[in-house]
């Protein structure tokens, strides 16, 4: 890899990367402090219209940022290099960065923290009482489906066309269209699309430092060139001596669309289809013909999805489908559509230019305090500070040995995120904050969470926390019973799913979250589904996992899942107060 940069600088990079979206077009402007790209709010734009997010880690541009503009995104949010932008970025796009009163559609690539962390955001609005979706695109298939497991395929490239369609549907001037329709048409895009790169060698980060090109661990080979990469370094098919072009396309276009290769087929029916999208060059457009009888419709070739200094590219293929909404709506018919944004490569209006001085949303709204609207359910707030408090104070005595056990199969750090967080609560709780709006508290209890807890553990915690403060909201009125929580952390639990594919047998806290919720609605005792937690801990000795950091520790013994040991004793702290 090359490791020259003319910033070396990865955070002033960043910076002045995104000082550059409002520079070069003038209908964007910046949020600087939360790295949010977003369209200025106009008086001649259509009311009604969804608002269409993306956003994830620098390093990938044009994208994000570049693809914010009417007709495309309404905003961006940006993490660092290769990181995913952090809940509160996010959170703040959502509701003071484009009208939301339309509903708010995030468009999001197939990576873990992207996941949880715009997953935990949209739940935060939700309890909020905004309108919110969430589509993940997962368009690689440079590695199949047996490796990518529970994971999926990585999102890549792909991804922009997702943005451009959706885009173009939520801002048609043919009517508006509602979120129920963008989310339908943005997971009808993400299932028709199949991607692959290659590349001559990984890419580097600026300010770090690198031994010299060869040398470093997984390093290409002057010869090699790797198929399948991801956009991170990660690791793709099979590396093999670099190729004549018009071998590497055949093998390109072979993991896209040949029917033999059962691990990687995503998409069927391939002699029927009759319009195709394609992003590269004439070899590809020749050998999509000659060999698999394809005349694309529509071919776009450039710069839509980097990876820093990377010297590789990738080809993504759309299958052009019915999307049900009329021909003014169709597939074509929307990546035709005009739009702003620099991204897509299409100059910008001349009317635009004229306007360039016009103010940018209202900084009113910075300066409110977030507040969540209250609902109609009560709690006893004694009993309940005193229950929790001491299921909290029994997890912080637990967090010595939920270390141990962390450090032997994980990271270490699950026991004192655990504490953290807990500790956090208690202090809530003596500074008697809990509300007696069993809504206000649970998103209060969420917020906590989320600004002390660490890690993906924090991240599920807080996404639980928001579903809960949802699901309690539609619950209706009176006082809070064992049995509207019951209900509504079933509701909750359903909603994690959404955001990590985790389920029991795959040692991780849900073995023990899991059968505990469901021992709780069903008996409706505290004890047995503190019982029900403990033994799905226990459950987890010996088990191979199937997710988070433990996949990579090699035989864990004796050790149970941290995270399902820390559900176990919560519950215990519950059981013994209640």
């Amino acid at each position: 890899m090359s490791n020259k940069h003319f910033v070396n600088d990865p955070v002033h990079l960043l910076n002045t990367a995104l000082h550059s979206a409002p520079l070069t077009n003038p209908s964007l402007a910046l949020d600087e402090e939360n790295k949010i790209v977003y369209c200025k709010p106009r008086p001649e734009s259509h009311p009604g219209q969804v608002a269409v997010i993306s956003g994830g880690g620098a390093g990938h541009e044009p994208s994000f940022v570049s693809f914010v503009g009417d007709g495309v995104l309404r905003a961006a949010v940006s993490g660092s290099i290769f990181a995913s932008p952090s809940v509160k970025q996010i959170y703040s796009c959502i509701t003071r960065r484009v009208d939301p009163n339309s509903g708010v559609l995030l468009i999001v690539m197939n990576y873990t923290g992207d996941i949880l962390h715009f997953g935990l955001a949209s739940e935060k609005a939700k309890a909020a009482g905004i309108n919110v979706d969430m589509v993940v695109v997962a368009d690689d298939v440079g590695v199949g489906r047996e490796k990518n497991g529970k994971v999926g395929r990585r999102g890549i490239a792909g991804t922009v066309l997702v943005h451009k369609i959706v885009g173009a549907l939520a801002s048609s001037a043919a009517g508006a269209a509602s979120l129920k329709e963008a989310s339908a048409l943005a997971s009808l895009v993400a299932a028709n699309i199949v991607s692959v790169g290659s590349s001559l060698a990984h890419v580097h980060v600026p300010g770090r430092v690198v031994a010299s090109d060869g040398d470093e661990e997984g390093s290409l080979k002057p010869d090699e060139i790797e198929i399948g990469m991801g956009i991170h370094n990660e690791q793709g098919y099979k590396r093999v001596k670099i190729p004549e072009l018009p071998e590497l396309v055949s093998i390109l276009l072979g993991q896209l669309l040949s029917k033999e290769d059962k691990d990687r087929n995503y998409l069927e029916d391939v002699e029927k289809i009759e319009g195709w999208m394609g992003a590269i060059t004439t070899e590809v457009a020749k050998q999509l013909d000659s060999t698999y009888s394809i005349k694309p419709k529509r071919i776009f070739s450039g710069t839509f999805m980097t990876s820093l200094n990377g010297n590789g590219f990738s080809i993504s293929l759309l299958r052009l489908v019915n999307t049900g909404l009329g021909k003014a709506k169709s597939m074509l018919g929307l990546l035709d559509a005009p739009h702003q944004s620099l991204g897509w490569s299409a100059p910008v209006k001349q009317e635009t230019w004229a306007s360039k001085d016009k103010q940018t949303q209202s900084s009113e709204s910075d300066a409110k305090e977030e507040s969540i609207p209250p609902s109609g359910l009560k709690l006893n707030v004694n009993q309940f500070c005193y229950t929790l408090s001491n299921a909290l104070k029994t997890l912080i005595k637990a967090e010595p040995e939920i270390s141990r056990y962390d450090e032997l199969v994980g990271d270490g750090d699950c026991g004192s995120a655990l504490k953290k967080g807990a500790e956090a609560i208690l202090q809530l709780i003596s500074a008697n904050k809990i509300s007696p709006d069993a809504v206000i508290t649970v998103s209060a209890l969420a917020e906590v969470v989320e600004a002390n807890m660490d890690g993906t553990s924090g991240a599920i915690y807080s996404i639980f926390l928001n579903s809960l403060a949802k699901a309690l909201r539609e619950a209706g009125e009176g006082e809070v019973n064992l049995g509207v929580w019951a209900k509504a952390s079933m509701t909750a639990l359903v909603s994690l799913r959404k955001y990590t594919p985790a389920q029991p047998g795959d040692r991780t806290l849900v073995d023990a979250l899991q059968p505990c919720i469901i021992s709780l609605a069903e008996d409706g005792d505290v004890g047995k589904a503190a019982e029900a937690a403990r033994e799905g801990a226990e459950s987890t000795r010996g088990m191979k996992a199937s997710l988070g950091r433990s996949v990579y520790v090699g035989e864990v013994g004796d050790t149970p899942d941290p995270g399902a040991v820390g559900i176990a004793v919560l519950m215990e702290g519950l059981a013994e107060a209640v």
